[in-house]
């Protein structure tokens, strides 16, 4: 084992590294007006009235910046166009056929100037709302900057929802702008996505304008009167156009969460705050450097693209790298490709992306020479040792440090993690380490005490932060009565979390994914950690099945690795492999193996799926799925094991 991957010893030795950054934390959390004071001075603020921080009564028990006044377009861009940085990439673009663009500082400048400026002539204004529903283009980002150029907030939509889910969004937002495209481009396929926003926009009455990229030669319906493409509508747009200087508490961005029923949240992101975050959080999480090319896979639909595509890279001036397609397409090693291309310094994925990989087999990445990577960092669920080991060994060659955050959309942007560019502390796999400057998470008792060192409770920030999202958008009452009634006056994450001796943080998966059998409380994560730790597991998901004894059993869906084939004597041997590992009590009741999991296109599987499919009820929506092939699987696995039970039993 590598010092890098060493796992710290409960002594009272502390590495150095560790005090240091405790050090950093505790001042930050003694003197934040002064920390954040210091930070801010490194963006710029057309005004700076009164203190940064001030306390309120009511959630979220505080406002940054709130009589302080910016722009985060003109940070973004105009503070680099004044500088050698005008003539550096902005973004590297290139979709999954092969089309290709460079979109330096410069011309993302006058681009969103266009923009800006052409929304401003057809007479959007300060505070209103402008959605957008668009694949992976430049385009993207450069409405998103318009937007907020003008004063604007925007509510972006990933382009894989249905037209129900748009128009929920639009409606509740009361957008007067849809920003779309014909299409995008998935795996070979071109997907239509305007068909939907008509659709959407039937029910919609306060959309004015559709403005649509053309990206085929296709015909595509354009309602006259409501739909401009994309060109003729910036054609209308000035050079430049003078940013609005809004105050830090202005709302910037609304971006609901996809659950799964009821009316979607809508988290509203102030503007001082956020941009004091993200700008932070890029620089010291991923130690950039002037000169790295920077990679963050997600879809800028979900807050990751938010916060670490749109607008942490450029906040701090470097390049990225933007790509329309999926991991395994044309074939397993297309990422591996691109990052020799492009020479990619720092990449920022998934662990379910990773874990595909190691499904996949080493030798892709193998055949390309990936020494350009000097960090690695994961998000969006806690990574499992074993894919971690996997990603450290055969992606970083054992050198390259992971930073593995943990975040929320609520939260704007990352709060525990490893932080390079302050002070490099020894890695565990599995932990995200230590929490950032001005973040004071601590472990919660179901009483709301703090946990014992390794005892698993609820994880909960005990203070704002600049990045904290301000609001649900026209909903208060849902806003305090999901984040911060569980334990009063104190920001409930949702997750479960135990803190070790050295004070790492552990994240141990949602707690409502929690499985209660014979009294004993179980998380989901542990016991796919379990499987996917057997050499014949590739991935795994685990749902709890209601049982009139237990209450609940655990039921496992896996996908077993290449050179491994389905059996009863391997589920006999999972299934010994679980209770080994955890214990008898956690043994599922079945284990079914398939070819794919449901998952959403961000890459979190959906478990409320194969829970429907266990118990033979209505799948329900799936609109954000990334294969709707994979419900048709686990139904069948589920299905034909059920019959072969039955035959088992009459032959008996």
């Amino acid at each position: 084992m590598t010092e890098l991957e060493q796992v710290l010893p409960t002594s009272k030795a502390v590495h150095p590294s560790i005090s240091m950054l405790k050090q950093i934390h505790k001042k930050s959390l003694e003197d934040p007006e002064g920390f954040w004071r210091n930070v801010a001075n490194e963006l710029y603020w057309a005004e700076k009235n009164g203190p940064i921080f001030k306390p309120t009564d009511a959630p979220p028990y505080g406002k940054w910046f709130q009589n302080w006044k910016t722009n985060i377009s003109y940070n973004a861009l105009d503070r680099h166009v004044k500088t050698w940085r005008r003539n550096t990439v902005a973004f590297y673009w290139e979709t999954e056929n092969g089309e290709k663009r460079t979109v330096t500082y410069n011309d993302l400048y006058n681009e969103v100037n266009r923009f800006a400026s052409a929304l401003s002539k057809a007479g959007i204004k300060k505070g209103d709302r402008i959605t957008m529903y668009m694949p992976m283009v430049p385009e993207l980002p450069i409405s998103l900057l318009g937007t907020l150029r003008i004063g604007a907030i925007h509510s972006v939509i990933f382009s894989g929802f249905t037209a129900q889910a748009i128009q929920d969004r639009l409606k509740d937002s009361e957008s007067k702008i849809v920003v779309t495209s014909d299409i995008g481009y998935r795996r070979g396929k071109a997907l239509e996505l305007k068909p939907a926003v008509d659709e959407a926009v039937k029910n919609s009455p306060s959309v004015e304008k559709v403005i649509v990229l053309k990206r085929s030669s296709n015909a595509t319906n354009m309602v006259k009167g409501r739909d401009i493409s994309y060109h003729d509508f910036i054609a209308t747009g000035d050079k430049y156009i003078e940013p609005e200087w809004v105050e830090g508490t202005h709302p910037s961005y609304i971006l609901y969460t996809s659950g799964t029923t009821g009316k979607p949240k809508g988290a509203t992101h102030s503007t001082g705050g956020y941009m004091t975050w993200v700008y932070y959080t890029q620089k010291v999480v991923f130690d950039v450097k002037d000169e790295d090319l920077f990679w963050c896979t997600a879809d800028i639909g979900w807050v990751t693209g938010h916060s670490y595509i749109a607008y942490g890279p450029l906040l701090t001036g470097i390049t990225s790298l933007m790509y329309e397609g999926t991991p395994d397409y044309p074939a397993p090693d297309k990422w591996w490709e691109l990052i020799e291309r492009y020479g990619v310094n720092i990449l920022y994925t998934t662990p379910t992306a990773i874990r595909m990989h190691m499904k996949f087999g080493e030798q892709w990445a193998q055949k390309h020479d990936l020494s350009s990577l000097n960090l690695l960092g994961t998000v969006g669920e806690p990574i499992n040792p074993e894919a971690w080991k996997w990603y450290f060994k055969n992606i970083g060659r054992e050198t390259i440090p992971i930073v593995d955050t943990w975040w929320q959309t609520e939260t704007g942007g990352i709060l525990i993690t490893p932080q390079p560019g302050l002070a490099l502390v020894p890695l565990k796999p599995g932990s995200a380490t230590l929490p950032l400057p001005g973040v004071e998470p601590d472990v919660f008792s179901e009483e709301g005490k703090p946990a014992k060192p390794n005892e698993r409770g609820y994880l909960v920030i005990k203070r704002p932060w600049p990045g904290q999202f301000m609001t649900l958008w026209m909903d208060e009452e849902r806003f305090t009565s999901v984040y911060f009634t569980r334990f009063p006056g104190i920001y409930y994450a949702g997750d479960y979390s135990m803190k070790d001796d050295d004070g790492y943080f552990w994240l141990l998966g949602r707690a409502d994914e929690v499985l209660k059998v014979a009294g004993h409380r179980i998380g989901t994560i542990e016991l796919e950690d379990a499987l996917i730790s057997h050499s014949a597991v590739a991935e795994s998901a685990v749902i709890g099945k209601p049982d009139p004894v237990k209450m609940q059993v655990p039921i496992a869906f896996v996908i077993l690795r290449p050179g491994h084939k389905p059996s009863p004597q391997l589920r006999d041997e999972l299934a010994g492999h679980v209770r080994k590992t955890i214990g008898p009590i956690a043994v599922p009741e079945m284990i079914y193996f398939v070819e794919k999991l449901p998952k959403t296109r961000s890459g979190k599987i959906m478990r409320r799926v194969i829970g429907a499919v266990v118990q033979e009820k209505p799948i329900g929506d799936v609109t954000t799925l990334e294969d709707a092939t994979s419900v048709e699987e686990a139904t069948k696995a589920y299905a034909d094991l059920k019959a072969a039970m039955r035959g088992s039993v009459k032959s008996k």
